[in-house]
């Protein structure tokens, strides 16, 4: 899927919301792979339109993690893992959010804490076109 703009990453967000089932056995685990500024926190803050969250989204680059309360009892957390290549303590902070069925958790620059997702964890790679659009791949 070829995105031209940042609303069409916010709209592709806010319709893959639709698409998530729930309850699980285990979190809903999204993992973004994508260069910096290619829209990976764009597509969080569609898919938190999408999932009811009324709170502004923004960037958890230095915070590394954001939480939404979701009305469904669960959070949307959010990390970014850019800036830690050792997670440390982040990895069990992780590793607890992944054990409530509810939670829904975005993940960019993932690398280090890969050894904790599970296997059927959903990955979405955004590229840059050569007409500077975004390629979205699910």
């Amino acid at each position: 899927m070829i995105i031209k703009s940042e609303q069409e990453m916010i709209d592709f967000g806010t319709d893959f919301a639709k698409k998530l089932i729930h309850p699980q056995s285990s979190a809903t685990i999204i993992e973004l792979i994508g260069d910096v500024g290619s829209g990976k926190t764009t597509f969080t803050r569609g898919l938190a339109i999408g999932l009811g969250v009324t709170d502004p989204v923004t960037s958890p680059s230095f915070t590394i993690s954001k939480s939404y309360a979701l009305h469904t009892g669960g959070n949307l957390i959010h990390y970014d893992f850019y800036r830690l290549p050792d997670p440390g303590l982040m990895s069990d902070d992780l590793y607890e959010n992944l054990q409530n069925p509810k939670n829904i958790i975005v993940l960019e620059w993932s690398k280090s804490v890969t050894d904790i997702l599970p296997g059927d964890h959903i990955t979405i790679t955004i590229t840059y076109t050569q007409d500077n659009f975004r390629e979205v791949t699910a």
